[in-house]
Parts: structure tokens; sequence; C-alpha cells
């Protein structure tokens, strides 16, 4: 399982909008926060091993309408 973060910057007015939108349509998407500073949300999906992640982001996150910019991070462990 693969993990990754995507910062997302929207169009003005369509946060909220595009939060609701990936929870509800994006499988793979875990969680998703509002927040401050350069990017407006900030979300964690979990991808299968073999899923290619430039196709999933390409794909499947920065079509979604509202969406303006993202910033993706590959998660390397998780410490706990």
């Amino acid at each position: 399982m693969q993990t990754i973060f995507i910062s997302i910057k929207c169009e003005l007015g369509k946060a909220y909008q595009v939060a609701d939108d990936m929870v509800q349509k994006v499988a793979e998407v875990s969680e998703v926060y509002s927040t401050s500073g350069q990017y407006d949300l900030l979300l964690k999906a979990y991808l299968a091993d073999d899923q290619d992640i430039g196709h999933f982001v390409n794909e499947s996150i920065q079509t979604v309408p509202g969406i303006s910019d993202t910033f993706t991070t590959i998660a390397f462990k998780a410490f706990t």
C-alpha cells in the first residue's frame, strides 16, 4: 500500500465543494483537511502498490472541477 499526500489549491470559493467531491467520489481518498497557507486542502490517499501515482493524480485528482494546482508528497514510513 502506498500513502500519498496531495496539497490542493482551489479556485476561489470552491474549497468546500472540492473537498466534498474528493471524499465522495474518489475511493482511494482517506481524509481531506482544510489548511491555511499556500494550499487550501490537504488530501491523504492510499494506493495499491501497483497503482501509478502520476496517473492517479493526473486523472482522478487534477480533473476535479475547482482545482487549480496540486503538490504531491509520497510518504515512505508511518511512525506510531
